[in-house]
């Protein structure tokens, strides 16, 4: 019994893992030369230390309008207001990864790590 419990948890484990390896990994960071790109950077931060990317997507979200009082976040309202967001696209090179940024309202919250870069055509 207690045999059959172990190698199923193991074999949930193994499950799980895979998976998470498959999925593209989320960096807290992204390092441009000898800068870094953090949550919370600026887009045009982001661009003095990297560069154009490679690739632009637009989209916009709704959500209710958000103000800082006393550093804290708050929201008020029920009203929707649209917010932009951008999607950027690091290439590095055949030797290094790309990275994908993602900016709501001009400021960077999200670093995603892909596979390998490539030679631009």
């Amino acid at each position: 019994m207690r045999a059959s419990l172990l190698s199923g948890l193991l074999a949930c484990t193994t499950t799980l893992g895979l998976l998470a390896l498959a999925a593209p990994a989320h960096a807290d960071v992204m390092r441009c030369a000898s800068k870094l790109v953090r949550q919370g950077d600026s887009s045009v931060l982001l661009r003095n230390y990297c560069g154009e990317p490679v690739d632009i997507q637009y989209r916009s979200i709704l959500r209710r309008p958000t103000y800082q009082v006393r550093g804290r976040i708050v929201s008020f309202g029920d009203e929707l207001v649209e917010v932009p967001v951008e999607i950027w696209t690091y290439n590095f090179g055949p030797n290094k990864l790309m990275r994908r940024v993602r900016l709501v309202d001009g400021v960077v919250s999200e670093i995603e790590t892909l596979g390998y870069g490539f030679h631009p055509r």
